[in-house]
């Protein structure tokens, strides 16, 4: 049984910061790719950035380039989302995902195998 919980979510104002975290339980951790995606009410899912077991980081969303970080502590079983300069169109529910495959490249979420349940993020002005 997988479980992936999502933390971190909340309110904040544009320009501010925060730290997503998303723990990992029935799983071999480390053997799996890990993504952040995210969803805003009538979008499509998208996949913001994904980490491969290796740990080699693809910055998926244009929108995101250097202001969303992504990362892993296998150690712990978690896989992070920092994001820096929020802006309001990152308003969205997050969601990570684990994949047991290798990257088509194409980082759809038909990809992936498990799912958290999500963490909503709200930017204000």
């Amino acid at each position: 049984q997988v479980h992936l919980v999502e933390s971190g979510g909340g309110l904040v104002q544009a320009g501010g910061s925060l730290r997503l975290s998303c723990t990992a339980s029935g799983v071999t951790f480390s053997s799996y790719g890990m993504g952040w995606f995210r969803q805003a009410p009538g979008k499509e899912r998208e996949c913001v950035l994904d980490i491969s077991w290796s740990g080699r980081r693809t910055v998926v969303a244009d929108s995101v380039k250097g202001r969303f970080t992504i990362s892993r502590d296998n150690a712990k079983n978690t896989v992070y989302l920092q994001m820096n300069s929020l802006k309001l169109e990152d308003t969205a529910v997050y969601y990570c995902a684990a994949r047991r495959t290798y990257s088509s490249g194409t980082y759809n979420p038909n990809e992936y195998d498990y799912w958290g349940q999500g963490t909503q993020v709200t930017v204000s002005s």
